[in-house]
């Protein structure tokens, strides 16, 4: 965020890498405030759009579930008949086809489990797969401000782990709970036909068990979307100091940033034990519950076949319904932990997927043919916070093939006129021209086809050098990109690199100095070819020397255009057809080098300070 905009931020802000926008100011980023999880309802509504894409499919692995379960309800049955039929009236014959028919009904139980397993399997994949995709589109369209306020290893951590335990749940428990369903309802209805005193003694354990794990949910569900939280703050602080490690290794802060890493570790630790030793409570409570159920059960049903109201087979056939009518509640408790991890991480997704976008153009926005790259600011004022204005009624004009330069104190608000014009951020009042056209009535990407960025902090992707040029044509062909790079003055030090322009850079370009980097970067801008060009502080991190090759090249680029130049180095801004000096939002001065300097004011005071001493 600008440096103007610090002062809004009420907590001490981590800092997080160069961002996307122009400038130091949008390269800040700050901590979000954790939101509110949404509720239950809403999340299994919008997983649901997910999975009704795959409905033919999901009605197959149901119906595989269901005859799976169907067995399971079926199979106690052929105890009881082999007990009573066969076994208690010794006619062993037919004994040999009921246990066939019992092996047959489990190998076919086996196969119909796994034809299920996978089948969730291929689906889970799927809707995460979708999942990511659409949670990743609306990274690539969300507004700038978003890049400025969130951690980037929040952002990164929901778009793998909370998406990563979406999809171990789906896989895992979705299955499962329906299995469960299907074999405690069935199960049920069997054991009322059999015996409803029988089944009315299974069931007094039930009510128990749904009071003690509703009480335990109360408290397991909060803390399974804390531990989320704190594991996207983690996964901020791991990413800001590997990418910082040099400014931690300078300043040897080492024990602070492990300090920090363990105090919110510490944090985890505490969330997750709570987490998982709540729900770690509910599978041994079904349990004892369950051996409640059998022994209730094996006593009365001993008791009632003593006085002849049941036969051997009956309690031998229950104890298995009994078994099998607490067992499904049993897995449905021993899903609830993953089930409530999954909520929180869903709801953690859609909770970026639900962020405002980029405003949509307007229905009658224009593409831009051609311009000439006149460009007016026509009493623009501007805040980042409502009601704290950073830029107060500025206004100028720059003719097509100017060179505009802006200067000013550190948060003056330099970079956020350039941040306005790339339509980074929209205006509160006034208009900003190009041509004679509002930017709000041209299409965005249209727009910012016509702009040129070449920022201080420089973003080459882990990619060859040749790509990284392209990235400003993807149709250039290699001699286009070549050219572009001889103009760049980047020729020269790419041909040395140890596979010239195939050579394929890491973590940014970090192996390349930060002059080769603003070479390329240039040469990226020659190739684009745009009509205005955007030079923030593109010469401030470099040597002389190294300076004097990069200075060449943006002469070169910035001929025939109109080029906005910000420069804390008066000396690279002396020849601009136009020096705005910004002060506190506003445009103090304007002119020319020598007019400024003969007014003496507060550009002249600025230059005095830098060269007093030559």
């Amino acid at each position: 965020m600008p440096d103007e905009r610090r002062k809004e931020v009420q907590t001490p802000p981590p800092a997080f890498g160069p961002g996307p926008a122009p400038g130091r100011g949008p390269g800040h980023r700050f901590s979000h405030p954790s939101a509110k999880p949404k509720d239950l309802r809403n999340t299994l509504r919008r997983l649901w759009k997910y999975f009704s894409s795959y409905k033919s499919m999901l009605a197959g692995v149901f119906f595989l579930i269901f005859i799976s379960s169907i067995i399971s309800v079926v199979s106690p049955l052929l105890i009881k008949k082999a007990i009573d039929d066969y076994i208690v009236p010794g006619k062993f014959a037919g004994l040999v086809y009921v246990i066939f028919a019992m092996v047959l009904l489990y190998v076919l139980n086996s196969v119909f489990a796994y034809l299920q397993g996978y089948g969730m399997m291929k689906i889970s994949q799927q809707v995460v797969f979708n999942i990511r995709n659409d949670m990743f589109a609306k990274l690539q369209r969300l507004p700038v401000k978003i890049f400025d306020t969130r951690a980037h290893g929040d952002l990164m951590s929901r778009l793998t782990n909370d998406i990563d335990v979406v999809n171990n749940t789906v896989n895992a428990s979705v299955t499962s709970i329906f299995s469960s369903t299907i074999t405690l309802v069935g199960s049920a209805i069997v054991m009322l036909l059999i015996s409803p005193i029988l089944t009315a003694c299974t069931l007094l354990v039930v009510p128990l068990m749904f009071f003690l794990t509703n009480l335990i949910a109360k408290n397991t569900r909060k803390y399974f979307s804390q531990n989320q939280k704190l594991l996207g703050k983690l996964n901020g602080i791991i990413e800001e100091d590997i990418t910082g490690q040099k400014v931690i290794k300078v300043f040897t802060r080492e024990e602070k940033e492990i300090n920090k890493f363990i105090e919110i570790n510490r944090d985890l630790t505490r969330v997750g034990t709570k987490a998982q030793i709540l729900s770690g409570v509910i599978p041994p409570l079904m349990n004892m519950l369950n051996n409640f159920a059998f022994i209730i059960v094996a006593a009365a049903g001993g008791y009632l076949a003593l006085k002849g109201s049941v036969s051997v087979g009956v309690i031998a056939s229950f104890v298995q319904y009994a078994r099998q009518f607490v067992r499904p509640l049993n897995e449905l408790a021993n899903q609830f932990n993953q089930l409530q991890s999954a909520f929180a991480a869903a709801e953690r997704v859609f909770e970026i997927m639900d962020e405002e976008k980029e405003k949509e153009n307007e229905k009658d926005a224009i593409e831009l043919a051609s311009i000439k790259g006149e460009v007016e600011f026509k009493n623009v004022w501007f805040s980042y916070k409502q009601g704290e204005m950073v830029l107060k009624d500025v206004s100028f004009h720059a003719k097509p093939g100017q060179t505009i330069a802006l200067v000013g104190p550190t948060g003056a608000g330099k970079t956020t006129i350039v941040n306005l014009l790339t339509r980074f951020y929209d205006i509160d009042r006034g208009q900003i021209l190009i041509d004679g056209i509002d930017i709000r009535k041209i299409k965005r990407e249209s727009l910012r086809k016509s702009l040129g960025i070449v920022l201080q902090d420089t973003y080459l992707f882990s990619e060859s050098v040749m790509e990284n040029i392209r990235y400003g044509k993807l149709t250039a062909t290699d001699d286009e990109v070549i050219k572009a790079a001889k103009i760049a003055n980047a020729h020269e030090f790419i041909k040395h690199l140890p596979h010239g322009y195939k050579t394929v850079l890491t973590d940014g370009g970090a192996d390349l100095s930060q002059g080769q980097r603003q070479l390329l970067a240039l040469a990226r801008a020659i190739l684009s070819s745009p009509a205005i060009l955007i030079l923030d502080e593109a010469t401030s991190n470099i040597d002389t020397r190294t300076e004097k090759h990069v200075e060449d090249a943006m002469l070169k680029l910035m001929q025939g255009r109109t080029s906005f130049v910000i420069a804390h180095r008066l000396s690279t801004i002396r020849n601009a057809d136009l020096i705005l000096v910004i002060n506190n939002g506003q445009i103090v001065e304007q002119g020319t080098h020598e007019e400024l300097l003969q007014k003496r004011g507060f550009y002249y005071n600025l230059y005095m300070s830098q060269f007093a001493v030559v």
